[in-house]
C-alpha cells in the first residue's frame, strides 16, 4: 500500500469516526422515474425531450426549469456519469440492494428470477428480501433511523423491506385484498365479447394501453402503518375531513409530500433521525384522465401537472380547479399542458418545498438530501441497451452535514448500487464483509481528497451486460466507444471500429473491462434464485 492511499485512507477514517460520533443525520432520497440526465438544465445537453409524445429537441419551450436544483447541484455536488440500469424494475432492484442483476435476479421488468417459496412451492419473480436481505430501509433501520417509503412500489411485499411506514401511489392490491372504492382513474381489464381487452374505468371506453391504477390525478392512494389506524394497509382518504376534500383536483405526488412531512415533524418531535425514500412518478408517462377527447384510445405521455411559477426566488403554486366527470373534463387553466419538462419543474418546486421544511424544523443543516432517477426517459432511453442512452442519470448531493471536499460538477464515475453502502456508511452499519455487495460508498471521495470514487460502472439488461470506464464504453450490442471526450449531446461519442488504430490507452482499458463482465455474466448459467436463500446475520453498528 503506497503512501497516498494510506494517508486518504486514514483521512476517511477519521471523517467515518467523526460522522458517527456526531448525532446522525437525516437522509432524504428523492428517486425520480424515466429522466435521463440531459432533461436536468445543470447538465448542460444541448438536446432533450419534447412534448408532447417525446423525441429530441432543442426547443427552449420544452426545457425543464429546475432554479433550486441547480443551486443544490452547484452548492452540493453533482455527478457526471451516473449509471442505472436500463430500465425500472432492475434500477430500482440496484437502488433497494446495492448489488447487480446476478445477485437479487431482477434482469429486467419482465424477465425474474423464479424462486422456492416457503411452502416449498416454485413462484415466478422473486421478491428481492429474498435474495437480498440487506435492502436499503433495513440497513437504515440498523443504524437507528426511523423509515418511510413514498411512491411508486414496484415490488411485492412491501412491507418486508424495512420501512416503518409508507404512502404508495398506486397503492392497489396490497394486503387489503379490497378494491379502492374513491376512485374510477384506472386502467383496468375486463372480458368483452369473449376478448381481453383494457377498459378506462372512467369512460367505458376500450383503450390500447396497460393495466394501470392512476397516480397522478385523483390518485389510488393506500397507506403503510399509519399511526391513526390498527390496520397495516387502508385506503386513504381515511377520515372525514380528507374524504371532503378528496376529487379531481387532488394531485398524487402532493399526498405523498403532506405524508412524508407529517413523518418527517413527528420524527423531529421525537428526536430521531429518519430516512425517506421517496420514489416519485414524476417523469413517467401515464394515462391522462383529463383529455378533451371523451373517446380517446391512446395516451399522451406525461399528463399535465398543477402549474408553478418560480418568482423572486420562491415558487407560487396555482391551485387547481378541475371539473366535470366520465372524460369531459375542464382544467379550466390551472393545470399544465402535457410534457415531461413540466414533470421536472413540479419536482424542483417539491425539492424547494422539502428544504422549506427542513428549515422550518432547523434540521436544514442535519439533512443530506439526494437527488436521482432510475433510468432514461421515455422515448429516448428507456429500455435501450445502445451507449449510455438507458443508464444516463442525473445524479446531486447537497449535504452541509459531511463538509464535502468536492463541490459542483465532479467528472467521476458512480452507479446507484453506491448508495446503499453510502447510506451504510453514514449511518455507521457494518455489512459483513462475506455479504457481496456491488456498489462502493461514496463517503471517501466525498470528505476526503480522493479524486476517483470507482474506476468503472456496470448496468444490464437480461442477457445483455454493459460497462464503461473513463475511457471505454462498451454497450449492450457489444459496440465500444471511446468516451475520453464529452459530447454536447451527452450521447454522441464515437465509435471505436478499427482497433488498430486506438491508442494503448483505451486497448489497455478495455481488456481490463473485459475481464470484469464474466464475473455478473450470470443470466444463463445462475438466472433463478439459489434454492437455500442466502444465510445473514443481524446488520450492527461499526465499532
Amino acid at each position: 500500500m503506497n503512501k497516498m492511499i494510506k494517508l486518504l485512507l486514514a483521512s476517511f477514517l477519521i471523517m467515518l469516526t467523526t460522522i458517527q460520533a456526531q448525532k446522525k443525520p437525516n437522509i432524504i432520497l428523492l428517486f425520480a422515474d424515466d429522466i435521463s440526465a440531459r432533461e436536468l438544465p445543470f447538465y448542460g445537453s444541448s438536446t432533450w425531450s419534447k412534448a408532447p409524445q417525446g423525441g429530441d429537441t432543442k426547443d427552449v419551450q420544452y426545457r425543464a426549469k429546475t432554479p433550486v436544483l441547480d443551486q443544490l447541484a452547484n452548492d452540493g455536488v453533482y455527478i457526471k456519469t451516473v449509471w442505472a440500469s436500463t430500465i425500472c424494475g432492475p434500477s430500482r432492484a440496484m437502488m433497494m440492494t446495492g448489488r447487480y442483476a446476478h445477485k437479487h435476479k431482477w434482469w429486467h421488468n419482465s424477465d425474474k428470477g423464479k424462486w422456492i417459496d416457503e411452502n416449498g412451492k416454485k413462484q415466478k419473480n422473486v421478491p428481492l428480501y429474498v435474495t437480498s436481505p440487506y435492502t436499503i430501509g433495513r440497513v437504515a433501520k440498523a443504524g437507528g433511523y426511523a423509515t418511510y417509503w413514498a411512491g411508486k412500489t414496484q415490488m411485492p411485499g412491501v412491507e418486508n423491506f424495512g420501512f416503518d411506514e409508507a404512502c404508495f401511489t398506486p397503492g392497489e392490491g396490497l394486503k387489503s385484498g379490497i378494491k379502492n372504492p374513491f376512485t374510477d382513474f384506472k386502467i383496468v381489464q375486463k372480458k368483452i365479447n369473449g376478448k381481453r381487452v383494457l377498459v378506462n374505468e372512467d369512460t367505458g371506453v376500450e383503450v390500447d394501453y396497460y393495466q394501470q391504477f392512476g397516480w397522478y390525478w385523483k390518485p389510488h392512494v393506500q397507506l403503510m402503518n399509519h399511526p391513526n389506524s390498527k390496520k397495516q394497509f387502508q385506503y386513504w382518504p381515511n377520515t372525514k375531513e380528507s374524504k371532503k376534500s378528496y376529487g379531481l383536483n387532488t394531485y398524487g405526488p402532493d399526498v405523498e409530500l403532506d405524508f412524508i412531512f407529517d413523518f418527517m415533524t413527528r420524527k423531529k418531535r421525537e428526536d430521531k433521525p429518519f430516512f425517506i425514500y421517496h420514489t416519485s412518478h414524476l417523469g413517467h408517462d401515464g394515462w391522462d384522465f383529463f383529455s378533451s377527447d371523451i373517446n380517446k384510445k391512446t395516451r399522451n405521455k406525461w399528463p399535465g401537472t398543477p402549474i408553478v411559477t418560480w418568482k423572486n426566488g420562491k415558487y407560487i403554486r396555482t391551485q387547481p380547479n378541475v371539473t366535470g366527470d366520465a372524460g369531459n373534463y375542464n382544467t379550466h387553466g390551472t393545470v399544465t399542458k402535457g410534457g415531461i419538462h413540466n414533470h421536472i419543474n413540479y419536482l424542483d418546486y417539491q425539492v424547494w418545498l422539502y428544504l422549506n421544511k427542513m428549515k422550518e424544523l432547523g434540521i436544514e443543516d442535519n439533512t443530506i438530501f439526494i437527488f436521482c432517477a432510475d433510468n432514461g426517459t421515455s422515448g429516448y432511453g428507456k429500455g435501450s441497451i445502445d451507449a449510455q442512452k438507458g443508464t444516463h442519470v442525473p445524479f446531486m448531493i447537497y449535504a452541509p452535514y459531511l463538509n464535502m471536499t468536492k463541490k459542483g460538477e465532479q467528472d467521476v464515475l458512480v452507479n446507484l448500487a453506491d448508495v446503499l453502502p453510502t447510506i451504510a456508511d453514514i449511518a455507521g452499519v457494518e455489512i459483513p464483509t462475506d455479504y457481496e455487495i456491488n456498489g462502493e460508498s461514496m463517503i471517501p471521495f466525498l470528505t476526503t481528497n480522493q479524486k476517483e470514487h470507482r474506476p468503472w460502472i456496470y448496468s444490464y439488461s437480461k442477457d445483455k451486460q454493459l460497462i464503461r470506464g473513463n475511457n471505454v464504453l462498451i454497450d449492450g450490442r457489444n459496440k465500444i466507444y471511446d468516451v475520453t471526450k464529452n459530447p454536447k449531446d451527452l450521447i454522441s461519442f464515437p465509435e471505436v471500429k478499427d482497433w488498430s488504430m486506438a491508442n494503448n490507452k483505451l486497448k489497455q482499458e478495455k481488456k481490463e473491462l473485459e475481464k470484469i463482465l464474466p464475473r455478473f455474466n450470470l443470466h444463463a448459467t445462475a438466472h433463478d434464485a439459489p434454492v437455500k436463500p442466502e444465510k445473514v446475520a443481524p446488520l450492527t453498528l461499526k465499532k
